[in-house]
């Protein structure tokens, strides 16, 4: 059997084009007797054993990042996780992250199967997803994909990448609207609130939070007749707690984030928002 002779160019050049490290891209070389596109299909193959391999894996660690397009009309935050926090802190890895997220926010998927099916570099983001597996060894997972859209949207990051957040604003003005985005995204990052007001609170949540305020009362010993005031009362520390805008706002407490958002300008409010948290 004639063997190949590989050069250091060959590998290098397979390197660049598939990103997997040199070792993995000279021994795929040597399988492949010097055929890039065979060595090609062998690092793909070496990915999706890694995937096959490690699909019981708990993929715990990872990645939380958010962004916007340049108007400021839609955002878009993802979630990549691995099994290590040392992966999770490699340079490649965040790179992978912030392209599917730079995919998400041009691209404006409907939800994560969409994500998966854009094309990156000339292969669907799932298939990269498998593809950067073989090259770092770990399972790899896009979990969460949110996105919205709105008059002014703003992306916060919280430093370390594991938590972030999006705030659509009903309006565009004023002139330091994105400093109030972010102190608005910072807020829903730190105090997750469960809904925007009271009003948008699922029944479903109103009816467990009135049930444990009747336990809570029951346990103290209040009479029955008593229970259902004392539930309201404790219901209505929920929404002041767990509602974004009845909040106390966190750069200054003694107001909320209503009243802020009102001082800041006139009738400006929260549509809506998102917020990922790894591992919540």
């Amino acid at each position: 059997m004639t063997t190949v002779a590989i050069s250091a160019a060959d590998v290098n050049k397979l390197r660049k084009q598939t990103g997997a490290g040199m070792m993995d891209c000279k021994k795929a070389l040597v399988e492949a007797s010097g055929d890039f596109e065979k060595a090609i299909d062998y690092l793909r193959k070496k990915g999706q054993k890694v995937a096959s391999n490690r699909a019981d894996r708990a993929a715990s660690e990872g990645m939380v990042l958010a962004s916007v397009t340049t108007d400021g009309k839609h955002g878009a935050m993802i979630a990549l996780n691995c099994e290590t926090d040392f992966v999770a802190k490699n340079d490649d890895f965040v790179q992978f992250g912030t392209s599917i997220l730079n995919a998400a926010v041009e691209n404006k998927p409907a939800d994560l199967n969409q994500l998966l099916d854009l094309s990156l570099d000339g292969a669907s983001i799932k298939d990269k997803v498998v593809d950067m597996m073989g090259k770092i060894g770990e399972k790899l997972e896009v979990s969460v994909y949110e996105n919205l859209c709105g008059e002014k949207v703003v992306a916060y990051n919280h430093p370390g990448n594991k938590l972030a957040s999006l705030v659509v604003l009903s309006s565009n003005e004023p002139s330091e609207i994105d400093e109030i985005g972010k102190n608005v995204a910072m807020q829903i990052a730190a105090m997750n609130p469960v809904a925007v007001d009271k009003d948008q609170v699922d029944q479903d949540t109103i009816n467990r939070e009135i049930e444990i305020g009747k336990d809570q009362a029951r346990q103290e010993g209040k009479p029955e007749e008593m229970l259902e005031k004392i539930a309201t009362g404790k219901l209505n520390k929920f929404f002041k707690e767990s509602t974004l805008l009845n909040q106390g706002f966190i750069k200054e407490d003694k107001k909320t984030v209503k009243q802020y958002l009102d001082d800041c300008h006139k009738g400006l409010t929260v549509n809506s928002f998102k917020r990922i948290q790894l591992g919540a």
